[in-house]
C-alpha cells in the first residue's frame, strides 16, 4: 500500500489543467468551466479529480482565511532544527499541538522544520512555542506573519496565461535572507559542476542553498552530486551575503564584467 501511495502518476494536459483550475478556486469554479478549451465532457472533468484524489495528487481542499479578521488572531512562523533523522516523527507530533496549523519539512540539516500557528495572543504563542521545546525542537527564529497568499502553479494553466519569467527573480526574507530564483548563464562558473564541488571549489558560497532545479519541464531535487546546466532555472536560499555575490556562480563572467563597467 505505501508503495502504491507514494509512486509518481503521469500527468496528461487535462489532469494539469484540473490542477490548475482547483489551485485558482477551488470552491468556485464548475466542472464546465473548467472543460473549457480542453474538448472533453464536465464528466470527464470530475472523473479526473476522483483519480487525482485516489492517487493521492490532490490532498484536500483548503480555506485561504484572514486571522487577522477573525478576532484580531495572530500567525506565526517557527524556524526551528530537529535532527534530521528525527524530523519526520516530529512533524507528525508537531500537529497535534493546539493552535499549529502547518508543518513543512525541508531537505536541510539546519532550519529544517518551519511551524505555522494560529494564536489569540502573544501569551497563546508563547505556549505553542513552549510545547515546541518539549517535543525537542529547537526555535532558531520566530517571525509574525503579515499576511500570506497563494497563486496556482502557472505551467499547468492555459498558455496564455503563463507569466514570462526573467533571469533573476528574488524575495527578501526576514534575518537578512532571500528567496532567489535565476537562470543558470551559458558560460557560468557552475555550469558541468557538482553542487557539492562547486561548493569545495568556492564556486558557489557556503551560505547558499538550493532548494530545487526546473530543466526541461521537470523539477529535480537538488542533490550533492546534482551538476548544474546552463539554462537550469535554480531556486536558491542565500542567507547573510550580497544578492550579487550570490548569483555570481550562474552569470557569464563576461556579462557580469560588462555589466559592472556601465
Amino acid at each position: 500500500m505505501t508503495t502504491e501511495l507514494n509512486r509518481e502518476v503521469r500527468l496528461d494536459k487535462i489532469d494539469e489543467r484540473t490542477i490548475y483550475w482547483l489551485m485558482t478556486d477551488a470552491r468556485g469554479i464548475s466542472a464546465p468551466e473548467m472543460s473549457e478549451g480542453l474538448n472533453v465532457s464536465p464528466g470527464t472533468i470530475r472523473n479526473r479529480i476522483n483519480q487525482l484524489e485516489e492517487n493521492g495528487i490532490i490532498r484536500g481542499y483548503s480555506a485561504n482565511i484572514d486571522f487577522q479578521r477573525a478576532e484580531g488572531r495572530l500567525m506565526n512562523l517557527y524556524i526551528c532544527n530537529v535532527p534530521v533523522a528525527e524530523r519526520e516523527p516530529l512533524a507528525h507530533d508537531v500537529r497535534s499541538i493546539p493552535g499549529v496549523v502547518n508543518v513543512r519539512e525541508l531537505m536541510s540539516g539546519k532550519r529544517n522544520l518551519h511551524v505555522k500557528a494560529i494564536g489569540e495572543n502573544v501569551e497563546s504563542l508563547q505556549r505553542i512555542a513552549h510545547a515546541l521545546s518539549e517535543m525537542g525542537l529547537e526555535i532558531e527564529e520566530e517571525h509574525l506573519i503579515r499576511d500570506e497568499s497563494d497563486d496556482p502553479y502557472t505551467p499547468f494553466g492555459p498558455d496564455n496565461e503563463q507569466q514570462p519569467r526573467g533571469p533573476t527573480d528574488f524575495i527578501s526574507l526576514a534575518g537578512n535572507a532571500n528567496v532567489i530564483e535565476i537562470t543558470v548563464a551559458e558560460g557560468a562558473p557552475i555550469v558541468g559542476t557538482s553542487i557539492e564541488q562547486a561548493v569545495a571549489d568556492d564556486i558557489l558560497e557556503g551560505e547558499i542553498l538550493i532548494i530545487s532545479i526546473e530543466r526541461d519541464d521537470q523539477l529535480l531535487t537538488p542533490q550533492g552530486k546534482t551538476i548544474l546546466q546552463a539554462d537550469d532555472i535554480v531556486t536558491l536560499l542565500s542567507r547573510g551575503i550580497d544578492t550579487e555575490d550570490a548569483l555570481t556562480a550562474f552569470k557569464n563572467p563576461s556579462q557580469s564584467s560588462e555589466m559592472n563597467s556601465t
